[in-house]
């Protein structure tokens, strides 16, 4: 199903500006305390003040529109990485597989600084979509009430990404781009044109 507001492309990088990591904690907030109830008003903890946040940005072309999936990673020591609160919006679930690219580069960019194991508490719906990644399950558990599964990445599947700041991009199918995203692009840019004044003597200085 295509998003209400379509978009050419998406940028899953690291968060480096204030503006992306408040965007990725709203959506977090929004999927795990309003739709999931995993937690009751706030699921930010002692975590958050050290780990790095990724995201997934909805862009118009080149301009960076919105914060559409997130995900956190974080050091725990003796070369033992960890990743946690994958959030997708509700409208991107299905689209052009956000989630693994976010799992992509959590692994590959730990694994860029020196990662040796990566594990994560998955969800136990969400199983299949790590396995379908190379992750490996290791045991079942309940975390807040709900069923989770420890699970482990295949490092050697996982390349190292020495540049996760600036992260890569997946770029619409060109057929949707074509019918869907290009018109709704056209008739924003149209608007914003259209919406300035004139300049005065004719546009003559």
């Amino acid at each position: 199903m295509a998003s209400q507001y379509p978009y050419s492309d998406y940028t899953i990088k690291w968060a480096t500006s204030q503006w992306e990591v408040d965007q990725a904690r709203t959506l977090r907030r929004r999927v795990f305390c309003e739709e999931q109830g995993l937690f009751d008003t706030d699921d930010t903890d002692l975590i958050d003040d050290y780990a790095q946040c990724l995201i997934a940005i909805a862009n118009h072309g080149c301009w960076h529109d919105k914060v559409v999936g997130t995900v956190r990673i974080h050091d725990e020591g003796g070369h033992v990485w960890w990743g946690s609160r994958l959030a997708v919006d509700t409208s991107f679930r299905t689209h052009i597989g956000l989630g693994s690219a976010l799992i992509k580069l959590a692994v590959s960019s730990a694994h860029a600084k020196g990662c040796q194991q990566f594990l994560a508490q998955v969800q136990k719906r969400n199983e299949g979509l790590f396995q379908r990644l190379n992750w490996q399950s290791r045991f079942e558990l309940m975390i807040h009430d709900h069923p989770h599964v420890m699970m482990e990445a295949e490092l050697s599947m996982f390349p190292p990404n020495h540049q996760p700041q600036k992260g890569f991009v997946l770029r619409e199918k060109l057929d949707q781009y074509n019918h869907e995203v290009a018109p709704a692009l056209l008739a924003r840019f149209s608007e914003r044109f259209l919406s300035i004044p004139p300049l005065a003597n004719g546009g003559h200085g």
